[in-house]
């Protein structure tokens, strides 16, 4: 899944005093930071895809170990914080949680009923959901913003008419995807509601741990084998918490400080070819030529989106 893009402030008039500010060159470190967790983050679909394990046991276990990493850290430098969330807080923090439960549990399916690259790219239009999301509560977007999401819904309709053309089950795995962004903007739109008052490690927990307790009760609701496939299936699940977790998203919201949250979110856009070249070098998975431009027409489009957005 994508990472949260931060806001910035408005604009003002610091235009004139940047422009008479020599410009300073990226932090070197930090881009390369950056790399690694496209890196990572792209990994994540192709990894899912050739895990011998069902995709929901992937997820629930993914949301385990992540718990098991982060709580004892979160229980020792912040338990103080975590026995004083008030309850509005708890409330919406165990809702986003709940939110990412549901996210996890239709992407991860969707990656074994349509390819790689369709997958990941239609997941990837959680900010589309989100601008739609706010406008529902009020917000207004600028128009290059509008711009974006139409372009990137168009690149959509073309992507499933293609899949669709391959077979019911793909536009089903695109369908799953797609619902599985707009659980991920509700999931980043409570979390960061939830931030303004509690800290990411103490919200991180909660929230995971949340996704975790949802997880196993949908995988026990469905019978979904939790154990028993080969030890290299486990190896896969913890690299794909390394990788998409502890690198990926970690690193990327380490980064976007330095960087800026349009650089940052910008750049997080090539998990989608990222995802794509892995699959089809690694596993083979080569998308249709015809789903080709409308990949990029998503891509496209959310870069006209986060560019627009930026406030």
């Amino acid at each position: 899944m994508p990472a949260a893009r931060p806001a910035t402030a408005p604009a003002t008039d610091t235009a004139t005093a940047t422009a008479a500010r020599p410009a300073h060159p990226l932090p070197a470190v930090d881009l390369l930071l950056l790399a690694v967790s496209i890196a990572g983050i792209s990994l994540s679909g192709p990894l899912i895809s050739a895990t011998a394990a069902p995709a929901l046991a992937i997820a629930l276990w993914r949301n385990v170990m992540s718990v098991g990493v982060l709580g004892p850290y979160a229980l020792l430098r912040h338990r103080a914080e975590l026995r004083g969330i008030g309850r509005r807080a708890l409330l919406l923090a165990v809702a986003a949680g709940a939110l990412l439960a549901v996210h996890f549990a239709l992407w991860m399916p969707s990656l074994r009923m349509t390819s790689v690259a369709s997958a990941t790219a239609l997941v990837t239009t959680t900010p589309l959901w989100t601008i739609l999301l706010m406008r529902l509560f009020g917000a207004r977007a600028p128009r290059m913003v509008w711009l974006g999401t139409a372009v990137s819904f168009s690149g959509v309709l073309v992507l499933t008419g293609v899949d669709l053309s391959l077979s019911p089950r793909a536009l089903l795995g695109d369908a799953l995807a797609l619902a599985a962004g707009l659980a991920a903007a509700g999931y980043m739109l409570l979390g960061a509601e939830v931030r303004r008052t509690v800290s990411t490690t103490a919200y991180t927990l909660v929230c995971y741990a949340t996704t975790s307790v949802g997880l196993l009760a949908i995988c026990l609701a469905t019978g979904t084998r939790l154990s028993g496939w080969p030890a290299g299936a486990w190896w896969q699940i913890a690299l794909l918490m390394v990788t998409a977790q502890l690198l990926g998203h970690s690193l990327s919201n380490r980064v976007v400080r330095s960087l800026g949250p349009s650089i940052t979110s910008t750049a997080i856009l090539l998990e989608t070819p990222g995802a794509a070249a892995i699959a089809a070098l690694w596993l083979g998975q080569w998308p249709p030529v015809a789903a080709v431009p409308a990949v990029l027409l998503i891509l496209l489009g959310l870069v006209l989106v986060v560019r627009g957005g930026r406030r």
